[in-house]
């Protein structure tokens, strides 16, 4: 899957969390985040940092892969 924006981010956090069966209290304890801060991450994860999603990532069983655009003959992304 590719990401292009922080607000896709955080959709995929909270699909994720809802198809375990997870509330974002459950979440959010595990990773020493509030409630309230899960909250705003799921809705634009803009402000989240690389620690956070890591932790976030790992509660969820999910991956984070980097992959080369060149390789893949994608354009690459302008800074």
């Amino acid at each position: 899957m590719n990401i292009n924006s922080p607000a896709q981010i955080g959709a995929i956090l909270a699909s994720r969390r809802k198809q375990l069966g997870l509330s974002q209290a459950d979440v959010a304890a595990r990773v020493g985040l509030s409630q309230n801060r899960l909250s705003v991450l799921e809705k634009d994860a803009a402000t989240l940092t690389a620690r956070q999603m890591v932790a976030l990532l790992n509660a969820l069983g999910l991956d984070l892969a980097i992959n080369d655009r060149a390789a893949s003959g994608k354009p690459k992304a302008e800074w």
